[in-house]
């Protein structure tokens, strides 16, 4: 046998090992192991290698995460998977080697705080007073026999947010209108300071007299305040923050975003169900109570939900101790439920089922689609309709996410956010980033 043959065997030997290898099923485990890992304070996770007695598993921070209990290195057993025990936050990586050996895995853990929060599901009236003053229409003065708008001829927009008047900062309508009347018996023009989207913008209008009203007037229609009925995501006790709705509030008539200058979370109660039907989102209706009572402080308004202080857990709670948060990767498909009102204020657990999780390493809103499978529910509102946004979703008893949207087509489908989205959005550090 020549060399030049030998060495074509020898390869093909290699090459027939290495398919052999591929289709081994230990080889199959290792391969469908992540290479990076987050595990909840206090929690551990199942590392099941497949093999027996070939794998020695070390790890570079035992004090973050140990093996099995052990504080260096376990052995692997067929049918018994190593355990990852999580110890104080923070990173290591856990190196498995064949042999004691040959390294074949890497694995990046993150260790990432134990957090508990407590579910709502209460109705809620949300008070937001905007930080400006919204521009959401156009009207005319009469002046003389031409009737005009004085703002649109400036180049004034819709869903422009004015800030300041004169270099005075403006936060209602009664205080513009003040300053606008003032400017138009000096016979100056104003100056308008405007946040347009991302960029500011400056902008010179001259009120004009109007007759009808013996006031002098810039043509505008403006609003510096919304309020509506949704439902609360969670408490979070430890931080004395909250979460609701899982959406952004925009204004009615312009669907621009209502940047927060102040806003308040009232309790309310649902009065009434408009059921939803395919081509018609239904819609919870209610009133706000007990105002003087404020539930918390709105300091966030983002494509989440609203966020911000609260003191003390709200009233009629379904349940009042804390839950285990679920990380975006421990959601899975198949049963879970919601909490929400659709009477009074009685809070209610209704099944649904998780049919579709996104891969979201990096917040968005549409994590998931759900579909209400509860026929009660079903028979109330025809599935999920407004003012359900922010509904806390349950599964394996943790919280894993809200209500977001509805499909406007099938109202018994809709959009489910994951939770640990809306508490980066409230200012609870997850500290979810894993070495990249």
């Amino acid at each position: 046998m020549t060399r030049h043959t030998r060495r074509k065997l020898t390869g093909l030997l290699v090459a027939i090992l290495f398919v052999a290898m591929c289709w081994f099923t230990p080889i199959h485990q290792l391969a469908s192991i992540p290479q990076e890992l987050r595990i909840l304070q206090g929690a551990h996770a199942a590392l099941d290698l497949g093999m027996k007695s070939f794998a020695t598993v070390t790890t570079s921070q035992p004090d973050v995460i140990s093996v099995s209990g052990a504080p260096k290195s376990a052995v692997s057993h067929l049918h018994q998977p190593l355990q990852l025990e999580s110890g104080k936050t923070g990173q290591a990586d856990v190196q498995v080697k064949l042999f004691g050996l040959i390294p074949v895995k890497s694995v990046h853990v993150n260790v990432v705080p134990d957090l508990k929060v407590i579910p709502g599901g209460q109705s809620i009236g949300v008070k937001l007073k905007s930080s400006g003053i919204m521009v959401v229409g156009y009207n005319l003065v009469k002046a003389g026999k031409d009737s005009i708008s004085p703002a649109e001829q400036a180049q004034v927009k819709v869903g422009d947010i004015i800030t300041a008047i004169d270099g005075n900062t403006v936060k209602s309508v009664e205080q513009a209108a003040e300053l606008i009347n003032k400017a138009g018996k000096s016979g100056k023009a104003m100056e308008f300071t405007i946040k347009r989207q991302k960029e500011q913008v400056k902008l010179k209008v001259k009120p004009l007299y109007d007759k009808d009203s013996d006031i002098y007037r810039i043509g505008l229609y403006i609003r510096d305040s919304a309020a509506g009925v949704g439902t609360l995501t969670f408490y979070a006790p430890d931080q004395q923050k909250f979460g609701a709705l899982g959406h952004i509030i925009t204004d009615v008539d312009t669907g621009q975003p209502i940047g927060v200058g102040e806003g308040q979370i009232v309790h309310s109660s649902v009065t009434s169900i408009d059921k939803g039907e395919s081509g018609s989102p239904g819609e919870k209706r209610g009133i706000f109570i007990d105002e003087d009572k404020v539930l918390g402080s709105i300091t966030r308004n983002s494509d989440f939900g609203v966020f911000g202080n609260m003191s003390s857990l709200p009233d009629n709670a379904k349940v009042t101790k804390a839950m285990p948060v679920a990380l975006a990767e421990q959601v899975h498909e198949g049963k879970a439920s919601i909490l929400t009102v659709v009477d009074s204020q009685k809070v209610e657990e209704f099944d649904i089922q998780i049919v579709n999780v996104m891969k979201q390493k990096y917040p968005a809103t549409k994590s998931m689609v759900i579909k209400v499978t509860d026929k009660r529910l079903l028979e109330k509102t025809g599935g999920i309709i407004q003012g359900m946004s922010g509904s806390p979703i349950l599964q394996d008893g943790k919280v894993v996410g809200a209500v977001t949207h509805v499909f406007v087509n099938d109202p018994t489908q809709g959009y489910g956010v994951f939770l640990e989205w809306m508490l980066n959005e409230a200012g609870i550090d997850t500290k979810s980033k894993v070495k990249s």
